[in-house]
């Protein structure tokens, strides 16, 4: 399995995404995270932004587009016995992360929120 492909999977299969150490390893300071998810650019990171940043793992992997990734886009070395993934409930589950890492509840996140351990 590439490198690339691990890391795809890991981000499909972390329920909720606290430290940026838990993000998959993804590397640099909370405001370089910032940066990377704030696709908007106004310095802060809406759930919309949260989720298409986080979801590029699952989008990558579902090779046809269904909203599912089966065992077969998992790969081989998944074991087999992963059950299929689906996208609304990856959606979810982040959704949940999302309103856990807003601690001021502005419906944003900001550099410290997404460095801090979920709620």
């Amino acid at each position: 399995m590439s490198a690339a492909r691990g890391a795809a999977i890991l981000l499909c299969l972390l329920p909720g995404l606290g430290t940026a150490q838990a993000r998959g390893g993804f590397a640099g300071s909370p405001a370089e995270l910032l940066d990377r998810m704030d696709a908007d650019a106004d310095g802060r990171v809406s759930l919309v932004e949260y989720q298409a940043y986080l979801l590029r793992g699952f989008r990558a992997l579902d090779a046809d587009g269904d909203g599912v990734i089966n065992r077969a886009e998992l790969g081989p070395r998944s074991g087999g016995s992963r059950a299929p993934i689906d996208l609304t409930s990856r959606e979810r589950a982040l959704a949940e992360s999302f309103v856990r890492q807003d601690v001021d509840a502005n419906g944003f996140l900001d550099a410290s929120e997404l460095a801090a351990p979920p709620q």
